[in-house]
């Protein structure tokens, strides 16, 4: 395609992301499937730019101020994440001249704002919490994307086995640092054709979000709830350690999720699983289960603003008033999940943000509400379960907490309880 016509397609999908009113990658997946002609290289130059253009939004806006036509052409013209040729034969001699100059000025002469690329009300509790040096190592991380995990099904290899397959396939993969059942692949591989894919021996699972089922212990013979399911990471995760046994309930409000666990569910070779839409965290279907599981994994709805690595239009879709929404529907989703325990039953809670109020405070307001469930450490759950270095991992309360720019996972939380025998 010529360099104009794919500037020009840039600068279309920049204008659709930055609309803010859906989650940016169904927006990128919906602009590839009507431009059809477009090759591997360019469709990961116009994504690769438009999710530049969200990480560093407000240093671009600031910049392109000084140039001239489209706000959204100025944008990717900064942003441009392909080949250098391409912007070379396609600007204008001025536009040259812009960029080479924007190119030249000191960012770290900037105001701050421009520099971390938060909103106030998000930048402000994590300075405070990180302090100075850990919050612009977390900001480093935001901006530098993330490698690509994958978590071995336990019930068909071994870990070992699948680093020699990859290798065989010209990959590279190594172990997850923490996660006994991860592996670690740098760039994005096209890994979607490998047998290992195809044959349910590896699942794309983000470190993190494999520690947060490990910490369940869930068990041969047992019943499991996964109450958030979504799209099954997690279930399958779960599965795998309950080696097929037993039953697992994978418990969704949104059936369009649960539906995409059914092609990774046929992969997996497990036959445990029993996934089921529900209305709310109150039905009925969970009133029947009650004191009945043995784990329950409550990976609540949340922000979502610990894989802005990867979503980073999270951190413009989301508000203090949504998070304080999602605080009320987090507390009211555990005091339905409890309810499913048996005496000496497990429930984990769990979140992929990093803010204190959808996790700490719910955490706090749980237990005052529910002050016989005797809370349990994560580091020793986590050691149970062949987690290495658990210790680095949690809060002095005893609660798992992983950052971006200290773990090089996603940034997770997670607190547990086990109701008295």
């Amino acid at each position: 395609m010529h360099p104009k016509a794919l500037l020009d397609l840039t600068t279309q999908l920049v204008r659709e992301v930055l609309k803010l009113d859906a989650p940016a990658d169904s927006l990128v997946s919906l602009f590839f499937r009507r431009q059809k002609a477009l090759g591997v290289r360019e469709r990961h130059a116009l994504a690769e730019t438009a999710y530049a253009v969200l990480r560093q939004r407000l240093l671009w806006a600031n910049l392109a101020q000084s140039g001239q036509g489209p706000m959204e052409r100025r944008l990717a013209i900064l942003a441009w994440q392909g080949q250098p040729h391409v912007l070379k034969n396609a600007l204008s001699p001025d536009e040259l001249r812009w960029l080479e100059h924007a190119q030249t000025i000191d960012r770290s002469t900037l105001p701050d704002k421009l520099r971390h690329n938060l909103p106030d009300w998000l930048a402000n509790p994590l300075k405070a919490e990180l302090g100075d040096e850990g919050f612009w190592a977390l900001v480093e991380t935001f901006s530098a994307g993330a490698p690509l995990d994958l978590r071995v099904n336990e019930i068909k290899t071994r870990r070992d086995e699948v680093i020699k397959a990859l290798a065989e396939a010209g990959l590279t993969a190594e172990p997850t640092p923490y996660s006994p059942i991860g592996l670690r692949m740098q760039g994005k591989p096209a890994l979607q054709k490998l047998p290992l894919y195809t044959g349910g021996h590896v699942e794309v699972q983000d470190e993190g979000s494999q520690l947060l089922a490990l910490m369940t212990g869930a068990k041969r013979g047992e019943m499991v709830v996964d109450f958030c399911a979504g799209a099954g990471g997690k279930t399958l995760a779960l599965g795998a350690m309950m080696r097929n046994t037993g039953r697992l309930y994978a418990f969704d409000v949104s059936g369009h999720r649960l539906d995409n666990l059914k092609p990774r569910l046929a992969r997996s070779g497990l036959s445990n699983v029993y996934a089921a839409q529900i209305a709310h965290e109150r039905d009925e279907r969970i009133k029947r289960l009650s004191g009945k599981i043995d784990r329950v994994l409550v990976d609540a709805p949340c922000s979502g603003l610990g894989t802005l690595r990867r979503n980073p239009d999270l951190k413009w879709r989301q508000s203090p008033q949504a998070v304080q929404e999602l605080r009320e529907k987090q507390l009211a989703i555990l005091r339905s999940a409890v309810r499913l325990l048996k005496p000496g039953g497990r429930l984990v809670y769990a979140t992929c943000s990093l803010l204190p109020a959808e996790n700490e405070d719910v955490v706090a307001a749980f237990q005052a509400e529910q002050p016989e469930l005797q809370p349990l450490n994560a580091a020793d759950l986590l050691t149970q379960a062949g987690v290495s270095r658990a210790d680095e991992l949690v809060t002095p309360a005893g609660h798992l907490r992983l950052w971006p720019h200290r773990h090089a996972t996603d940034g997770f939380y997670a607190a547990a309880w086990q109701r008295p025998a």
